[in-house]
């Protein structure tokens, strides 16, 4: 008998037991791919905005347009977000402009 009854209660111990789970760590960051633009022209500068403004919507996420507090907090998220960016856009622009480079003369 003591030999179905140590099991038994390991699998009554097993079931009992709450199962703590880790928090998923949530993360802000978007990839925004920029190999396949040129940035050296205005529709390639375009489509990268399209691209980080798209960034923004799903970093920042969304509110109901009944909650006024999480619309607000959306808002500030998207505001400050893009603001961050900003530098970074400039700089990924001036960084194509200079590696452009010209052939000028081949065999």
């Amino acid at each position: 008998m003591t030999k179905y009854l140590r099991p038994s209660l390991l699998l009554a111990a097993l079931i009992a037991t709450p199962v703590v789970a880790e928090p998923v760590p949530r993360t802000d960051q978007v990839i925004v791919r920029t190999a396949d633009l040129n940035l050296t022209t205005a529709s390639g500068q375009r489509l990268l905005d399209r691209r980080l403004a798209d960034a923004v919507v799903d970093a920042c996420g969304a509110a109901s347009k009944i909650d006024l507090a999480g619309s607000n907090a959306v808002r500030r998220c998207r505001d400050e977000t893009r603001a961050r960016i900003s530098a970074e856009r400039e700089r990924l622009i001036a960084l194509a402009s200079r590696s452009t480079s010209t052939v000028i003369a081949a065999r």
